[in-house]
């Protein structure tokens, strides 16, 4: 890696990066619930390889990071669809529910579309919380997954979502931690206008951790009994066994968002379909090199192309 500091890894990319070259086709897909979400494609799913990508917590297709991922797949021949998540589009979603890390039924809508769309293959991609929901629902599809659903991957992932948040309380996260609390506080605020019974907006402004925000609007508006119970039945570590496609999680050791919990070496350890990468360097969804794609937009790219005989492994 060219920066060995967790910190400027995380940051700089979000301040400074800029890609080029990759240009959206917007289509919106309607739920069965009456919501929808918005997905974003690089060239067309009929008789192709598609990668389905999520973004991470109060991102969007459009975050560097997306395009950086949608730009290198796109060039190794695979179709991108890059999906936002509930409200995470530029338009605030239908319902008073939002989404969450747990939310796989919203995946799992896509990739049925998707290969609804004549699609060969699918691979699932996902970024931070759009990697533990991708890799949740791998786990929680098991062998009864579609055969046309070839991998997965996950980057920068909170397996575990307890010990994630009470890593993010640390004073030295502070900043992250305020930059999520205005724009989640924000969107809930907009709810509070339009729904009867909505969280007390009050409220939610003060909260500063995500042990707060959670207990005051995640759970009780997705079902969960709290935070705690949210976090447990919505992370993706207690399903890593139960994966049966290849997959691949790449979190850096110095990633300032994860707790030790999330570097998950047992779990991989007994399921041959997960290969866990623990680079020493590349912050949260950094992984900046001095020139080329951005080295987890190369792992991933060469991991999934290995699934459909292309290239090889390692690299």
């Amino acid at each position: 890696m060219a920066l060995r500091s967790g910190h400027l890894q995380t940051v700089l990319p979000t301040l400074f990066r800029r890609v080029d070259g990759v240009a959206y086709r917007r289509e919106r897909l309607e739920l069965a619930d009456g919501d929808f979400l918005d997905l974003d494609w690089v060239g067309r799913p009929e008789g192709a390889s598609v990668a389905v990508v999520a973004h991470g917590l109060e991102g969007s297709s459009d975050r560097a990071y997306v395009r950086g991922m949608a730009r290198e797949l796109s060039r190794r021949g695979w179709a991108v669809c890059a999906w936002n998540l509930r409200g995470c589009s530029g338009e605030p979603n239908r319902l008073l529910s939002a989404y969450h890390s747990g939310m796989t039924a919203d995946l799992g809508a896509v990739v049925d579309h998707v290969l609804a769309e004549d699609a060969v293959e699918v691979a699932v991609v996902g970024f931070s919380l759009g990697g533990n929901l991708t890799l949740k629902w791998l786990g929680e599809q098991g062998g009864g997954l579609d055969p046309r659903v070839v991998a997965g991957a996950g980057v920068s992932v909170p397996v575990d979502l307890a010990g994630s948040s009470e890593a993010m309380e640390a004073w030295s996260r502070r900043v992250y931690m305020l930059r999520f609390m205005r724009s989640l506080t924000e969107k809930v605020v907009e709810k509070a206008g339009r729904f009867d019974g909505a969280p007390d907006p009050a409220a939610v402004r003060r909260a500063r951790t995500f042990r707060e925000f959670d207990g005051l609007f995640t759970a009780p508006v997705h079902g969960f009994d709290s935070a705690e119970d949210y976090w447990a039945r919505a992370s993706s570590l207690p399903v890593l066994p139960a994966i049966r496609v290849p997959a691949l999680l790449v979190n850096a050791l110095d990633d300032p968002f994860l707790a030790p919990s999330c570097f998950p070496v047992e779990a991989a350890a007994v399921n041959p379909d997960v290969t866990l990468l623990l680079p020493e360097y590349g912050g949260h969804v950094g992984f900046i090199r001095r020139s080329g794609p951005y080295w987890s937009e190369d792992v991933v790219g060469q991991f999934l192309d290995l699934q459909r005989g292309r290239g090889s492994w390692p690299s």
